[in-house]
C-alpha cells in the first residue's frame, strides 16, 4: 500500500471520528437541555402541587334556623300531693297500731293508741278542783246575796258588802279556771288516739308497741306519714334564660326509668315568681294524675317541656366557635378564593376565610344558637383549626355522595360531628398520599433533570455509556485499519 494511500485512509478515519465526536456532544447537549428543561418543569410542578395542598381542606354548613318549638329537658322532683308526719301530742306509751306502711286510710281511722297514765291522773284531779272551786264559787255568790239585802236594811256597812260581792266573783272565776284545765286535759286524753288528718296511705311507721312516747316534733318522734298519692306534684328549677317562657298552662311530658317508653301528660300550675339567688333558677310547680298508682312520690322525673322558639335565630355545630381575644368568633368561607384547584383528595372549590363577632344564645350541646352576627347563607367552617386566620386561603372538602345537590344539609340532624371528623381526616389522610405521589414524580423528574442523578444515571448515563463505547470501538477499529 503507497504512502498517499495510507493518508487518504487515515484522513477518512480521522474525519469519521470528529463526525462521531459531533454527533455525540450534538446528543450531550440536548440530553443536557432536555435534562434542564425536565427539571425546570419538575420544580414548577412540585411547587404548584404543593401550594395546592398546603391549603388547609374544611368541612362547611349552612346555619340552620331553629324549629317552631324549643324541647327542654330538665330533672324533676316528684312529691305527694299532700304529704303529713304525725306526731304524738301526748306523752305516755304506745298501746297498739293498727295500720302499717302501705294502709289506705281515710280521714278521721285511728292508727295507733297511747297509753297516758300521767294525763289520766291529772285529769281526775282537775276535776276534783273543779268541784271544790264551783262548792266555794256556790257559797260566796250565796253569801254576796244575804250581804246584800242586810246593805239594804243598813245592817252591815257598804264596804262589807263589796267584799262579799268581789269574793263571789273571784270564787266564779277559780270556778272557770278549774273548768278550763278540765278541758285542756280532756284534749289530751283525746290526743291518745292518733287518727289520719285525711285520705291517703300510710308511707312510714317509726313506732311500736311499748315505745315511749314524747310530745311534741322532737327527733325521732315521728310516729307515722300519710301521703295523698293520688296525684302527684313535680318541682322542676328552670334555668334563667327559660324563665319567661315558663308560664301556667305550659303542657309538658313526664317519663320514668321505671316507665321507658311511656309518656305521663301534666301541666304547670304555678311558678315562684322569682329567682333562686343562689342557683339562678325558676322553681316550678307541675301536677300529674296518679289515679292508678302507677307513679311514685319521690322518684325521678324528667321533664320534657315543648316551648315557643324563635324561628329567626341561627345554630350553628358547637364545634364552629373559635375563642379569641376579640370575643366568640365563627369561621366562614367566602367563595372565589384562589385556595380551590384541582388538588388530591376530596377538596373541592376553595375560597377566604372571613371571622365574624357573633352572640352566643342558648346551649343545645352539640349545636348552638346564634343571636346575631351571621346569616342562613354563610358557608360555616364546622371544625375550624385553632390556627385559622382572617383572610386565609381553604379548600371546601366535597360532601358525600347522598349529600351532594343539598347545600346546607352537612350540619344538620342527619350528620353529626363524628362524621364530619371523621370525613376530614379522611381528606388530610388522601392529602398526605397525595403529596406522597407528588413528591415521588417531582423526585423523578429531578432525577431526569440533574447530571449523574435519576434518568440520566440510568437511561441518559446508560446512553452516553452506550455512544461512548461504540465510538471507541469504531476508533479502535479505524485505527487497527490504519
Amino acid at each position: 500500500m503507497t504512502d498517499s494511500t495510507r493518508h487518504a485512509h487515515s484522513d477518512n478515519s480521522l474525519r469519521g471520528v470528529k463526525r462521531f465526536l459531533w454527533v455525540l456532544l450534538i446528543v450531550a447537549i440536548i440530553l443536557a437541555i432536555w435534562g434542564v428543561v425536565s427539571r425546570v418543569r419538575g420544580r414548577e410542578k412540585i411547587g404548584k402541587e404543593t401550594s395546592q395542598e398546603a391549603v388547609p381542606v374544611v368541612m362547611t354548613a349552612k346555619p340552620t334556623r331553629g324549629p317552631q318549638t324549643d324541647e327542654l329537658v330538665l330533672p324533676g322532683n316528684v312529691t305527694a300531693y299532700i304529704e303529713a308526719p304525725i306526731y304524738a301530742r301526748t306523752s305516755g306509751y304506745l298501746k297498739t297500731w293498727y295500720t302499717d306502711i302501705g294502709t289506705p286510710v281515710k280521714r278521721g281511722q285511728l292508727l295507733a293508741e297511747i297509753e297516758t297514765p300521767e294525763v289520766d291522773q291529772q285529769l281526775r284531779q282537775s276535776k276534783s278542783d273543779l268541784a271544790t272551786a264551783e262548792a266555794n264559787s256556790r257559797i260566796a255568790t250565796i253569801t254576796d246575796a244575804r250581804w246584800k239585802g242586810l246593805l239594804v236594811n243598813q245592817a252591815v256597812s257598804p264596804q262589807d258588802a263589796d267584799t262579799r260581792a268581789a269574793t263571789a266573783q273571784a270564787a266564779q272565776a277559780t270556778a272557770a279556771s278549774a273548768q278550763a284545765n278540765v278541758g285542756r286535759l280532756q284534749e289530751l286524753e283525746s290526743f291518745k288516739r292518733v287518727v289520719a288528718p285525711f285520705d291517703g296511705v300510710v308511707t312510714a311507721r317509726n313506732t311500736d308497741i311499748g315505745a315511749l312516747i314524747n310530745a311534741g316534733q322532737t327527733a325521732g318522734a315521728q310516729l307515722f306519714r300519710v301521703s295523698d298519692t293520688t296525684r302527684l306534684r313535680i318541682y322542676v328549677q328552670v334555668p334563667e334564660q327559660y324563665a319567661t317562657q315558663t308560664r301556667p298552662g305550659v303542657e309538658a311530658q313526664l317519663r320514668f326509668n321505671e316507665h321507658p317508653g311511656k309518656d305521663y301528660p301534666a301541666k304547670l300550675v304555678r311558678t315562684a315568681q322569682a329567682l333562686d339567688p343562689t342557683l339562678r333558677t325558676l322553681q316550678v310547680e307541675l301536677q300529674v294524675d296518679n289515679s292508678k298508682g302507677e307513679l311514685f312520690p319521690g322518684s325521678y322525673a324528667e321533664v320534657h317541656f315543648k316551648l315557643p322558639a324563635d324561628e329567626n335565630t341561627l345554630r350553628v355545630p358547637a364545634t364552629a366557635l373559635v375563642f379569641r381575644a376579640q370575643g366568640l368568633q365563627v369561621a366562614t368561607v367566602v367563595q372565589g378564593g384562589q385556595g380551590g384547584g384541582q388538588g388530591g383528595g376530596q377538596g373541592g372549590q376553595g375560597g377566604q376565610v372571613k371571622l365574624h363577632s357573633v352572640t352566643q344564645g342558648r346551649d343545645f350541646g352539640n349545636t348552638v344558637e346564634v343571636l346575631n352576627g351571621l346569616t342562613a347563607d354563610d358557608e360555616v367552617i364546622v371544625n375550624p383549626p385553632d390556627s385559622i386566620t382572617d383572610g386565609a386561603q381553604v379548600r371546601i372538602a366535597k360532601p358525600p355522595q347522598n349529600q351532594q345537590g343539598k347545600p346546607g344539609q352537612q350540619g344538620q340532624g342527619g350528620q353529626d360531628q363524628g362524621q364530619e371528623k371523621g370525613q376530614l381526616e379522611q381528606e388530610q389522610e388522601q392529602q398526605r398520599h397525595g403529596r406522597g405521589q407528588d413528591q415521588g414524580q417531582g423526585g423523578q423528574g429531578q432525577q431526569q433533570g440533574q447530571g449523574g442523578q435519576g434518568q440520566q444515571k440510568g437511561q441518559g448515563g446508560q446512553g452516553q455509556q452506550q455512544g461512548q463505547q461504540q465510538g471507541q470501538g469504531q476508533q479502535k477499529r479505524a485505527q487497527g485499519q490504519g
